[in-house]
């Protein structure tokens, strides 16, 4: 008979779920979403109804992402530069 597999503890679990909450990848995850909620909200506001989040996101890849990442390597640079 084969030996069960232990499963994660909630130690080994919360460990990761710390560094994934403080991965680099994960942070800009959370900073484009809030990038894609303003703009949910704004073009909601103008359309006089919520819009939902699968067009606002789809809106603002098209129309602001590569702006907006452009905007944010210039400013870890400037950041990385001046520490």
């Amino acid at each position: 008979m084969e030996k069960a597999v232990d499963m994660p503890t909630a130690e080994a679990k919360k460990d990761t779920s710390g560094f994934v909450k403080n991965s680099v990848l994960y942070k800009e995850f959370l900073a484009e979403r809030e990038e894609i909620l303003k703009h949910k909200w704004i073009e909601s506001e103008k359309a006089g109804k919520d819009i939902g989040f699968e067009k606002a996101l789809l809106d603002w890849i098209v129309k602001h992402r590569s702006h907006w990442r452009e905007r944010r390597m210039k400013e870890a640079r400037a950041e990385k530069a001046a520490s």
